[in-house]
Order: structure tokens, then sequence, then C-alpha cells
């Protein structure tokens, strides 16, 4: 069985390679995602089923690597050095005019390439298996972001060569429209928007957990082959093509140019196509083909004569603001967007822009009939970047008092940028909603998907998140790609989520800052959801982790009518309001409260949370003078410090296992 199963799991694991392939680097997709899905779960039950056979490229390990604590420092096999610009047609001719003097009259050819606007990541494989990913960092010295890197999946974990180890250079990108989903994300939970895909692209390689990296679906192009710090081919163009035949994701836009003449022709070409690419640029790069002329060159104290990034100009306009307006997005948020009189930019016409919220309108000094400069340049939505002049009848904004949506509470933090509607079915919101009720760690309804919720809001069949229990076998047969078995299916396990336990039904609720820890917290502080709606804001800050702010969000939320009202309805749904506390009383690390640190010998850090949590201990996140012991494992970081400062004990896992009462490995 184990061979079978073995040769099951390598056809699996070539078949998905494939389609990654295809998918990611090609943009050719051959079966749907619900087909790839289906594959990668018939991977992944056999992997955990023969865990003997797992290897670190399986497609299953792109995801999972442990958060860290942080960012090891590298040093590159050569110096990623950066690039001299050309900011016009006649410092592009000077550059060229330098390097036919250096060559001394020589024959030779450019490689034009697009100036992908991203974050430069060298990449290291052995025996054709992705090994470990460093960023630029100041071009001698990068920091190690392999976990994260793993997560791109137009980076291939395997490639067939014949050479025993190599490095691939080259641009982390974040798409456009994976940038707009990013700030639209950001914006509505009132964290501040990412200036342009380039810094989402960095901010996003380098935190700290690989599955939020994972989730901003960053793109990797290549653009150079080396072996040992050195280039692997003669020639630049031979080694673009070597990439692209082994699946790295080489972009195509690129030409090999006879002369200065025909890299200006490429370079004007693509600064008017540049607004069609699914990626930002910021010019062109521009290089010698040969390698043996590359080293002619040489270099300056900063970069390399044999190359230069040819650089278009940044986009902006002038133009009027007519009105302000707020719209609300889908958790609630309230953003101000300015009704600009019509303008070209860059070739594209901008009548509208987001001004995210009313400390940045407060910023930039902004009332409605002002003259304001508007900029594109590596912002997939257009932004005001400051005021020209004021209008002569300027008109200051206020945003509104209530939720122009629903009529809804509008509530602004104290320390938070963004006002937002606290009504969960308001219905800006109500699909962000349905799709958080229904998800696996919360109510777990499997088959309420984004294709399906959007069909039942926009066709007005739910209209709030209770709805969903009241769905009915014939409704849904009659929407788009629904059979009678999936809706059969759906219908079971709707019925079965009714079973769900208290504390799922709190974080179905949707309350600002209440996940599913503090959801058990609060159902076995206080016992049932009505206890917890009738609670005071002093009398909620009695259940564990729930600070003043917390707090508080959950007591708006149970005052708001609307929300009391679909609380009802999920009560006469038949959910489960009540609660029977299951932690354990007493044992021996009660009234004890730890914070794990670094990566522990024998234990991960759900097991080391289980051990504490079984003996009747508590885990938190963060360290203070109220903690009992930090537990540190190998590479602890700044909590260790931390501890050590006030004079927190520190001990390791033996002792934790010992202090709990368990038996040692």
């Amino acid at each position: 069985m184990s061979k079978d199963a073995a040769s099951q799991i390598d056809k699996l694991r070539d078949t998905l390679r494939h389609h990654e392939y295809l998918y990611y680097v090609l943009d050719q997709p051959e079966i749907s995602d619900a087909d790839y899905d289906t594959l990668m779960r018939q991977l992944r039950d056999l992997e955990a089923q023969h865990p003997d056979l797992v290897t670190p490229d399986s497609p299953t390990l792109r995801v999972g690597g442990k958060p860290r604590e942080g960012f090891v420092k590298v040093a590159h096999s050569s110096p990623m050095l950066s690039l001299d610009n050309a900011l016009n047609e006649a410092e592009l001719r000077d550059f060229d005019r330098r390097v036919r003097e250096l060559l001394g009259g020589a024959e030779f050819s450019y490689v034009t390439e697009l100036k992908l606007d991203g974050l430069s990541m060298a990449v290291h494989y052995r025996d054709g298996q992705f090994t470990q990913a460093v960023t630029r960092g100041d071009g001698r010295v990068g920091e190690e972001v392999t976990e994260n890197a793993r997560t791109i999946r137009s980076l291939p974990l395997r490639v067939k060569t014949h050479r025993p180890q190599f490095e691939v250079r080259g641009e982390t990108v974040m798409n456009r429209r994976a940038f707009e989903r990013l700030n639209a994300d950001r914006e509505e939970r009132g964290l501040s928007r990412f200036a342009n895909p380039r810094n989402a692209a960095a901010g996003s390689l380098r935190v700290l957990e690989p599955s939020i990296t994972a989730s901003r679906r960053l793109d990797y192009f290549t653009y150079f082959l080396q072996v040992d710090g050195a280039p692997a081919c003669d020639r630049h163009w031979d080694s673009l093509e070597e990439l692209s035949r082994m699946g790295f994701k080489v972009n195509a836009n690129r030409k090999l140019c006879r002369d200065v003449d025909e890299a200006l022709a490429f370079c004007a070409h693509w600064e008017a196509q540049r607004d069609d690419l699914p990626y930002e640029i910021d010019g062109v790069v521009v290089k010698v083909d040969s390698i043996a002329q590359q080293e002619q060159l040489g270099f300056t104290a900063k970069a390399p004569r044999w190359a230069i990034a040819y650089k278009y100009p940044a986009r902006q306009a002038e133009t009027t603001v007519e009105n302000i307006e707020v719209h609300v997005g889908r958790t609630g948020a309230l953003t101000p967007v300015a009704h600009l009189k019509p303008v070209t930019v860059s070739g594209v016409t901008v009548s509208r822009a987001s001004l995210h919220n009313e400390d940045e309108i407060d910023r930039l000094g902004l009332q409605i009939g002002d003259t304001v400069i508007v900029e594109r340049s590596g912002d997939v939505i257009p932004r005001v970047v400051r005021v020209h002049s004021q209008g002569s009848y300027r008109k200051p904004f206020r945003m509104p008092s209530a939720c122009p949506v629903c009529g809804g509470k509008i509530v602004r933090e104290e320390a938070e940028s963004a006002s937002r509607c606290i009504n969960t079915n308001c219905p800006a919101r109500l699909k962000e909603s349905i799709l958080h009720f229904s998800s696996r760690n919360v109510m777990n309804i499997d088959g309420l998907g984004d294709a399906l919720v959007d069909q039942l809001v926009d066709k007005g069949i739910v209209t709030s998140v209770a709805d969903i229990y009241y769905l009915t076998l014939s409704r849904l047969v009659d929407l788009d790609r629904m059979a009678t078995k999936s809706a059969g299916n759906l219908i079971r396990n709707i019925e079965r989520s009714k079973m769900n336990p208290l504390p799922r039904v709190i974080g179905a609720l949707g309350i600002r800052f209440v996940g599913e820890r503090t959801a058990v917290f609060l159902a076995e502080a206080f016992g049932s959801l009505d206890k917890i709606a009738e609670a005071s804001v002093d009398e909620l800050q009695r259940a564990e982790e729930v600070g003043p702010r917390v707090a508080e969000s959950i007591y708006q939320f149970f005052h708001e009518p609307r929300n009391r009202e679909l609380v009802e309805r999920l009560r006469a749904a038949g959910l489960r309001f009540d609660y029977q506390a299951k932690r354990k009383k007493g044992g021996p690390l009660a009234g004890l409260t730890f914070v794990l640190t670094g990566t522990l010998p024998n234990l991960t850090r759900e097991e080391a949370t289980k051990l504490i949590e079984s003996a009747g201990g508590k885990v938190t996140s963060s360290v203070s003078r109220k903690t009992s012991f930090v537990v540190a494992g190998d590479d602890a970081g700044s909590k260790l410090d931390k501890a050590r400062a006030l004079g927190v004990a520190v001990i390791n896992e033996p002792r934790l296992i010992e202090m709990a009462g368990k038996e040692r490995a």
C-alpha cells in the first residue's frame, strides 16, 4: 500500500505543480479553482496518512511555516547593486555613448526589460529544490524570508535543471487587483493604506506570519541566473531563456535591441501601454547583453556601468473637488470619496479619488471647492496628493452622524482613524457578514461561498444574516449553478450549524475585536449570550483578556437595535445561547500566566498552549508585569528581552513539562 501511496502522491504533486505553472506563471489555467482545491485536498489526505512520504517541496507545504520572532541577516553571494537612472532620452543616449566609448567601438546589443515596481529578492536552489530566499536589504546583506517566499505560487519549489545549485534574482510584486483588495480591506478595518504596490509587496514579504504573506497573493518575476555569485550564461538573454525553460516566471515583455534607438522605442511603447499591464512599472531596465562585455565595463562604487534604469515621469494633474460623499465598505467602515472635475491623468480620465478618512482630510487641509493635485503613480485608485489652492467658495466636510446606507449608529473608536457602521445587517456590509458567519472557524457552513452569497444578496433572498436559517430547497435550486444535490447538502450544513456551541455563535456575530479566543473567554465568564448582551462595560472587562476597548465594542454592538433584532431571529432559529464552561478548574498551573516565545524543541505552540491550559494555566501573547513565566525556545526574540527587563521568570520546555506534572518525553 505504501508503494501505491507513494506513486499516487508523486502523481498528484506533479499534476498540482503543472497547474500552478499554468495558472501563476503562464496565466493559462486549464482547470477550475474548485478542481484544483480537490486535487490539493486529495494530496493533503494522502500525506496525512503517510507522513513519512512528505517532502519539503510538496505543494501542500507552501503555507505552514511557524510565525517568526524576527528575521535573520544573510550575506549575498555577490552584491545586489542599485542602478543609475536615466530620466529622459538625452540621459539614455549619454549612457549609450559611455558604453560605446568604454567598449572601444566593439559591436554590442542591449536587453530591455520592464522595470517592475517591487522588492528585489534572491532565491537559492540545491538539486533543483528551493532552499532559501533573501531580500535585497542594503545590497550586501539581506533578510532571510524563506517561509514567506515559499507561499508565492509563481515561485517553483522544485525545478528540472542540470545545475547542482544555483541562485535566481528577481522582483517580488503585488498586482493591481491584489493591491486594490488589500487596501480596501485595510481601509475598512481602520488601518492605514499602503501608498503603492511596492510598499505593499515589501510589507507582505516581511510580515512575521507566513499565512498573511500567502493571503496577499504576491508574484515573483526572475531576471538573473547565477552560480556561485556569477552569471550562469555567456549572455543575459540566454539566462532569461533558461529561467523560462526551468519554469520560472520571466516577464514576456522584453526585447533584444541592436542599438539605443530600438531601446528608446521599447521605452516609449511601454510608457504608452503601462496602464494596461496588471502590475505597476516605473520604467525600463536597459542592460548590455554580453556578460564578457559587462565584465569589461565593470562597476562604479554604487552601480554597474553596463545597465541603467530609464525612469518614467510621475503622473499628476490639477483639478477641483466638486463634492465629498461617503462610501460604506464591506466591514462597515465609512470612507470619504472626493468627486472631482474630470481630468486626464496619464491617458485615463479621473473623476473620483479616495480620501481614506477624516484625519487624512484634516492633514490635507482640504475643503469642497479646493483645487488639488491628484496622482496615479503607483496607486491603483487615484489619490489626492495636496491642496494646490483654496477655492473661493469653500465648504468643510463633516462625517455623517448616521450610516448613509441603513441609518444605523456610527462609531469611531478612540485612536481609530475610521468611523464605521455597527449594524451587522447593513446592506453595504451584509455579504461580508454572511461570509464571516459561515466560515470554517466560525459556524462552519460548507457550501456558502462568495458566488452563492452574491446571488442570495443581489436577488434579495437574504437581507439579514439570520435569513440563512430560513432558506428552502426550492429557493436554492432556482439559483445559477445550484443543483438539487448541492442545495440539499447546504440545507443540511446550515441545520447542523445550529449545534455549534456559544463561543462560535459569539464569534459569528462579527463584533469588532472579538475573535475565537475572546469569544471563549466571554462564554466562560457569563455562561449565556443574554448575560453578555446585558452586561455593562465594566462588567464585560471581568472576562479574561477583555480590556476597555473590546468591552466598549461589545457594549455598542448589543445596544444597536438592529443587532438585537438579529440576535432574536437567531434565537428563534434554534442556535445555542447558553454555555457550560469546560475549562479545567484548578491544576498545578492554576492562577499562572505564561507567554511562549521562540521554537521549543519538542512541542509546537499549539501543543504547549494545550498543555498549559489543561493544567489550569493561561497563555497570553504579550509580556507584562502580570506574566508569571516566559517559556523560551530557540531564536527567542523581543519577548525574552522584555521578560528580563521586567524581571519575569524565564523557563525552558522541560521545566514547563515538569511544572505541568507531565512525564518528560
